[in-house]
């Protein structure tokens, strides 16, 4: 995700949450947390169980007002509340059966390993799909015992205050506060004494100033940093399908998804046919558009694609913004190894083609990249698809759909894109740490 900020920054009542209101909240979520960490985690299930039902009874309040925040239509908002709803159910039930190890060192002793809270989590979400994202973060944390501090993005705030709002009423008083404001009230959360836990979505460079200030603090960080995700396209797929595909993963949401694709490789051997038909579903989804979440995402995209043009690509469909934030779906071909468009997230409906002459050509390009989050290869060759999985430097691969997943699946990124596992089972983990306790019987009295 791009780290490009809008020029007013408020949250749901209008100002940034100060310095005062940031240690009076990290004050009360750590007095807090005994409480609720000793509170039975069936129990801490049974909140989450009822905060998902009540998202989903204000599932039209929070998707019209991510609308008029974000221009994300309310139809594709309510899914999100409904994926987010979801996920709190799914940590419900996860929380109560998470659990340790116990070893039998010996007939009188036994090492047991217990998972217990971190403390006070600092979550920082985005604005691109923010019920879903932080039902993600803050249901793993608060199903664990831990306290949190949210910060919503500035460009959705007052979705973010509806969230946090829905949320604590089924939470004792001080488990979960909703902080507004922008760069620097999240800068001021990732470097206070007191945050054991820092968990980002969000762009790279802010993922790196976070693991800069939790490095002073001790704080643990998980970091869901900026993508550059590639499709490799091989010779033997269908075109069409392929494109279809390609413009599902470019243009959805506007290209703005975490997991979007950014970068196309595409065998020799079917491009002619490949581009033809992105076109075709590039002027599908330009008949309905989505707008980008404000004007500077728009002049970011337009930027790479202007940068794109003069170092040698071609436009075959948009390339020029459409009026207040709309940029239209857009295929670049010609598109060459150094441009930014291909080096850098673009994060709006764009999808830059290179033509490649062989599959390993085109993985081989799509693998030299610092980023880490996902990527996709289409191929009906068994052995591409084994050799492709293995050799992309990725958190996560998918073959032959650009998104899609098993419910309760995690996902860890690597490179600049981030560390620590995001959602499934394993994120319980992250905001969990380990006591080991050696239990010994004392030697009997004569």
């Amino acid at each position: 995700m791009t780290d490009t900020e809008p020029r007013t920054r408020t949250n749901g009542t209008g100002t940034a949450a100060t310095e005062r209101e940031i240690a009076d909240a990290l004050r009360t979520a750590r007095a807090a947390q005994p409480g609720w960490a000793a509170t039975p985690a069936a129990e801490r299930g049974a909140a989450l169980h009822a905060a998902a039902a009540t998202l989903r009874a204000h599932a039209d309040e929070l998707a019209t007002t991510l609308e008029r925040e974000t221009g994300r239509p309310a139809a594709s908002g309510a899914e999100g509340v409904e994926a987010g709803a979801g996920t709190l159910v799914q940590y419900a039930e996860l929380g109560p059966v998470h659990r340790g190890r116990t070893l039998r060192g010996g007939a009188e002793a036994t090492d047991f390993m217990v998972p217990e809270p971190r403390g006070v989590v600092a979550a920082l979400t985005p604005w691109n799909d923010p019920v879903a994202i932080a039902c993600g973060l803050l249901g793993a944390a608060l199903v664990t015992g831990n306290t949190v501090l949210h910060k919503p993005s500035e460009r959705c705030p007052r979705t973010g205050a509806l969230l946090g709002g829905l949320l604590a009423r089924h939470l004792p008083d001080g488990v979960l506060h909703t902080l507004g404001g922008a760069g620097e009230v999240g800068a001021a959360l990732a470097a206070a004494p007191g945050v054991d836990v820092v968990a980002h979505v969000g762009g790279t460079a802010t993922g790196r100033s976070i693991a800069a200030a939790a490095a002073r603090t001790g704080a643990k960080v998980l970091l869901e940093n900026g993508g550059n995700d590639p499709l490799l396209v091989d010779a033997d797929v269908d075109p069409v399908w392929a494109a279809e595909q390609a413009a599902l993963g470019a243009f959805a949401n506007a290209g703005q998804i975490c997991v979007s694709v950014e970068r196309i490789y595409v065998h020799r051997a079917i491009a002619e046919p490949f581009l033809t038909a992105l076109v075709a579903a590039a002027e599908r989804w330009n008949a309905d558009p989505q707008p980008l979440v404000d004007a500077v995402q728009r002049d970011h995209v337009h930027a790479q694609v202007r940068e794109a043009v003069a170092a040698g690509a071609r436009v075959l469909i948009g390339g020029e913004p459409g009026s207040g934030a709309h940029y239209p779906a857009t295929v670049l071909a010609d598109c060459a190894p150094g441009m930014r468009v291909l080096r850098e997230e673009t994060f709006g409906p764009v999808a830059p083609v290179r033509v490649v002459p062989d599959f390993q050509t085109g993985l081989a390009e799509a693998a030299d990249d610092e980023h880490g989050l996902a990527a996709t290869v289409l191929t009906a060759n068994m052995a591409h698809a084994q050799r492709a999985w293995r050799a992309l430097p990725v958190g996560t691969v998918k073959i032959n759909a650009v998104f899609g997943g098993a419910p309760g699946g995690a996902a860890q990124p690597r490179g600049c894109s981030g560390t620590g596992f995001g959602y499934g089972p394993e994120l319980l983990d992250e905001f969990s740490t380990v006591k080991v306790v050696h239990l010994a019987s004392p030697p009997e009295h004569p």
